[in-house]
């Protein structure tokens, strides 16, 4: 199965668009758009929303999210990747980089890893 990404709300909604210029048939959403949570989910329902969906999160919250990524997996969860955005991480990178993760890789590969993007 390949790799199928949910934008934190966060992040810029041209990220979406950058990735798709590499690859239309890459499937991106972002917190806020249709069929993704709605703009202001908590991070633990966000979690059971990946969970349920098979969806890589690329975030920057590494505020908050941490302590819930492990409640989530003392409860039985788990996710299917987290990629860390690097502060002050180019653009352009960062969507080279999603659509390296998705050209390379299935998302099974992703269960319960968390990186740091781009690479």
């Amino acid at each position: 199965m390949k790799v199928r990404f949910l934008l934190d709300e966060n992040l810029s909604p041209r990220l979406r668009l950058a990735v798709l210029r590499y690859e239309t048939q890459i499937d991106i959403l972002r917190v806020g758009d249709e069929d993704a949570p709605p703009l202001g989910t908590l991070d633990p329902e966000v979690l059971l929303y990946l969970e349920s969906t098979h969806r890589f999160l690329v975030t920057d919250n590494r505020s908050s999210i941490p302590g819930h990524i492990q409640d989530h997996k003392r409860a039985g969860g788990q996710h299917w990747g987290i990629g860390w955005v690097r502060p002050g991480s180019q653009f352009r990178q960062l969507a080279e980089t999603l659509h390296l993760i998705w050209s390379a890789s299935d998302a099974e590969e992703w269960c319960d890893q968390t990186i740091w993007l781009p690479f």
